[in-house]
């Protein structure tokens, strides 16, 4: 006779679920959690791979001269300056596209959001040859239009206040069909009642914006500005392909410091304790969205 208890079950229930996970966390452990514990251990040693002497526990040592490291700082500030411009215009513009997609049709929708998708197909291999050839001083796209204008050539990888601004346009260009599709699928999940129930009380269509999409949208929202902090602190491939950290190092970010500093500089404990002080600073910034977010519920 089987048994079909409900404990049994349950516990039938409960290994299949592992055993659909288990190629899933596999990887996971292989590819994150393995390489995440080996760093942290890494950085409490000072191993230069190019010499033959074997790796030397220094404790701290590492994590006491990153936080005096003065280019630490400066690739951190320029961090924190590509974050603060990139995120609130991928927000912005994704949302405003989001909400301009879903009052036209399907038929135009869906060719519309194809094309807004399309660049985030491409590598940044590619994005980073192509825009390198707009930003071009002397023959460049964006310096062609501005001439007829009557307005100067832009040095827009060369000037120091430029740089980071043309990392930043071409990030967005890049990126923001992502989060555009996210928050386009989650305006088509409101229910339209919510909108003809507010409409019927006399609410223009601001007004329903406002006090009906938007409080609706903030899960969503939450998660893409966690997700979109997340990936700019870790912004790398653009920097490398269109200014490699120039010019006056203006635009060398943490994560290519890291590089530089493990892979030209082949100080691979100093490299992972500095990777461990960006992952504390991404963490902490992600919490202090979370708190926010539920501050305003």
């Amino acid at each position: 006779m089987i048994d079909k208890s409900p404990r049994r079950v349950g516990t039938r229930g409960a290994a299949s679920g592992w055993l659909f996970a288990a190629p899933h966390l596999a990887l996971f452990a292989a590819f994150v959690l393995g390489p995440l514990l080996f760093g942290l251990g890494l950085s409490l040693f000072r191993w230069d791979i190019l010499t033959t002497r074997p790796a030397q526990f220094v404790g701290a040592a590492n994590y006491q001269e990153a936080l005096k490291d003065e280019y630490v700082t400066k690739a951190l500030w320029a961090t924190v300056r590509f974050v603060l411009m990139a995120v609130p215009s991928t927000i912005f513009l994704a949302l405003l596209l989001a909400v301009g997609l879903s009052q036209v049709s399907e038929r135009r929708r869906a060719f519309w959001r194809a094309l807004c998708y399309l660049p985030h197909l491409l590598t940044v291999s590619v994005v980073g040859l192509l825009w390198r050839w707009f930003y071009n001083t002397e023959f460049g796209l964006f310096n062609a239009y501005l001439v007829p204008l009557g307005l100067p050539k832009i040095a827009w990888l060369s000037d120091v206040n430029w740089a980071m601004p043309a990392i930043v346009i071409m990030t967005l260009w890049w990126t923001l069909g992502g989060p555009m599709l996210v928050f386009l699928a989650a305006i088509q999940n409101i229910p339209t009642s919510y909108n003809e129930a507010a409409a019927i009380d006399g609410a223009t269509e601001p007004q329903i914006f406002w006090r009906v999409t938007l409080p609706l949208l903030r899960p969503v929202l939450l998660f893409s500005m966690v997700m979109n902090v997340v990936g700019s602190f870790q912004v790398f491939g653009q920097v490398f392909m269109i200014t490699r950290g120039g010019p006056e190092l203006s635009t060398r970010t943490l994560v290519q410091y890291i590089y530089d500093t493990a892979f030209n500089n082949y100080r691979m404990g100093y490299a992972a304790a500095i990777s461990w002080l960006l992952f504390l600073v991404i963490a902490v910034f992600s919490i202090l969205q979370f708190r926010l977010m539920r501050e305003k519920k």
